[in-house]
């Protein structure tokens, strides 16, 4: 069995993210050998968000607060959380979320789910829509939608 601490996880830049998005993380689910269950270690420095404002068709996502104080925002609004609070993300639109740090502090949280070959993630603030599959990995704009028997 192999195991993972979350106190001495080495966590990793996205260099691929923007300015805005500067946090780091370690995936924990990989480094366990998980296989129906995904979980990472985020750090988010103040000023900063993890991730853009979205919601899964496939993954139900549960976000585990360690310490600081995130804000965090979904369907029916903004809320400050703090250690030990624990959240669970449905899927689809009413499991909309995102996560900013407003405090002086990093805080440090943990998001799991389950695994799916296949998920569709809704981005509604920026009009996309992203397609994972182990074959497509791709995002797009929803106003670039055509209808089923367009081009054929």
């Amino acid at each position: 069995m192999t195991s993972f601490n979350i106190h001495r996880a080495e966590l990793e830049d996205d260099p691929d993210s923007p300015e805005q998005f500067a946090s780091r993380g370690a995936d924990i689910g990989f480094a366990i050998g998980g296989e129906h269950l995904g979980g990472s270690l985020i750090e988010i420095p103040p000023g900063f968000r993890a991730w853009p404002y979205h919601w899964e068709a496939a993954h139900e996502e549960w976000l585990v607060v360690l310490s600081g104080a995130p804000t965090l925002r979904t369907p029916d609004g903004e809320e400050e959380l703090v250690p030990g609070d624990v959240v669970c993300f449905p899927t689809g639109p009413e499991g909309a979320h995102a996560l900013r740090n407003a405090s002086d502090e990093p805080c440090r949280v943990v998001m799991l789910s389950n695994r799916a070959k296949v998920n569709v993630i809704v981005y509604p603030d920026a009009g996309k829509v992203g397609v994972r599959t182990p074959w497509v990995r791709s995002n797009f704009l929803e106003d670039s939608a055509v209808g089923y028997w367009e081009g054929e």
